[in-house]
């Protein structure tokens, strides 16, 4: 059976640093790429990072360049969020997908014109003061 599951988020001042965990079971990671999405309140679900096999086919969405970095262990079953210099308008339930390399590029997976194979349930992010 085939799961992917968040962890790692959680109430952060503006300002502060979360690092999002996502592990995958019943599968290999060698040959997905994983992406982190998120859905916040009255605002349509955004593909945020997205990371192919390698680290040289990156895609982030503009508002967390510079602040956002997608990562993975593959020997791990496992994908990483760091999140620093965090904003109230990040505040999301921020959701691990992982779709097979063939199916797309990074960006293809977080613009949505390609769909994960596994999704995870999210882990809630709330940035306020």
């Amino acid at each position: 059976q085939a799961q992917v599951v968040e962890s790692g988020g959680g109430l952060v001042q503006p300002g502060g640093s979360l690092r999002l965990s996502c592990k995958v079971s019943g599968f290999t990671l060698d040959y997905y790429t994983v992406g982190w999405f998120r859905q916040a309140p009255g605002k349509e679900r955004e593909g945020v990072a997205c990371l192919g096999n390698s680290d040289e086919t990156i895609y982030y969405t503009d508002s967390v360049k510079g602040r956002f970095t997608i990562s993975r262990d593959n020997a791990k079953n496992s994908a990483y969020l760091q999140m620093d210099s965090l904003k109230p308008e990040d505040s999301a339930i921020y959701i691990c997908t992982a779709a097979n390399i063939k199916q797309g590029s990074p960006y293809g997976v977080c613009s949505g014109y390609v769909s994960g194979n596994y999704w995870g349930q999210g882990t809630q992010v709330t940035v306020s003061p």
